[in-house]
């Protein structure tokens, strides 16, 4: 394997794993959705100069629409919603719920007219999927565990995996730049307009304070803006048209494993064996789902998509 795709291939999986504990430490003194909104304004900002100083086109008003329908989704229902769960949630946990993105894209797909049918092995990889959120985030008495989560951080958690998995669906038939750089900026800067407005909705901006924020909150804010949203994303979309989608798909159960690791070493997160237990079952019916898909696009004989965390 080339050496440039090994370095992408590493910056997403260390990278991204690394944005949950990330988020963890800038919503202590941040608002989610006001730090989330100035993560992908500026850079959403910087990916489109950047692309319309290289002589990309000038995106029409249609993949405009697109991108901001696109944006509300995925910045605002995923990544927004994920800042949120966090200040309820630690952020291993939180890596783990969003893991689950793969089981919604399976069932999305075979919900939506025209859709792709999941395969006997895909059903098996959600069942277990969902049988280790049951072990994560179940009764003490049925997982042997004292420990327990807020319930409206983990559904919120869930729910911003649903909403990244239904615009990420949407965006395969959307109408949007051939360029996957303009495209991904455009959606960022969409996105932070709704994440703003939701922000101002909130009550946000009442409760935060430039002197209140502490360096650890702008340390993080930082790290995400030029790591997690340029670095990774840009790495995520050469890696999509230079190495196989089998291997770019390996991230889904790659960052759980680094932020569980990472929330415990740096955030004192609690490293529990029914988390261990949860972790090992989620992950394994993410590949599961994973390889399902490899065979069905082998036996088919035809290129297959996959998205982003």
């Amino acid at each position: 394997m080339k050496t440039r795709t090994w370095l992408a291939l590493l910056s997403i999986y260390i990278i991204w794993g690394s944005t949950y504990l990330a988020i963890l430490f800038v919503v202590t003194t941040i608002p989610p959705f006001i730090s989330a909104g100035i993560r992908f304004l500026i850079a959403g900002g910087i990916l489109y100069i950047w692309r319309r100083l290289a002589q990309d086109p000038m995106p029409t008003r249609i993949q405009w629409r697109s991108a901001a329908i696109i944006g509300l989704l995925l910045m605002v229902g995923g990544n927004g919603l994920l800042a949120w769960s966090e200040q309820l949630i630690p952020s291993g946990v939180a890596a783990l719920l969003i893991g689950s993105v793969p089981f919604w894209l399976v069932l999305i797909e075979a919900l939506r007219p025209g859709g792709t049918k999941p395969t006997w092995l895909s059903i098996l990889g959600l069942v277990i999927g969902f049988a280790g959120i049951v072990i994560l985030i179940g009764p003490a008495e049925f997982t042997g565990g004292a420990m327990q989560f807020d319930m409206i951080g983990i559904l919120v958690c869930l729910l911003a995996a649903f909403f990244w998995s239904f615009g990420s669906i949407y965006s395969r038939t959307a109408d949007l730049p051939k360029s996957a750089l303009m495209m991904t900026g455009m959606e960022m800067l969409s996105g932070s307009i709704g994440l703003f407005i939701l922000a101002t909705l909130t009550g946000e901006w009442q409760h935060f304070s430039i002197a209140a924020t502490s360096q650890k909150s702008l340390y993080g804010l930082i790290y995400l803006i030029m790591f997690g949203s340029l670095i990774g994303f840009v790495s995520y979309a050469w890696l999509l048209r230079n190495a196989p989608v089998s291997l770019v798909a390996t991230y889904a159960y790659v960052n759980p494993l680094v932020a569980i690791l990472l929330g415990s070493l740096l955030a004192n997160e609690a490293l529990t064996p029914r988390i261990v237990i949860a972790a090992a079952v989620i992950i394994g019916s993410v590949a599961l789902i994973n390889t399902s898909r490899k065979v069905k696009v082998i036996q088919k004989d035809e290129p297959a998509g996959v998205v982003a965390d």
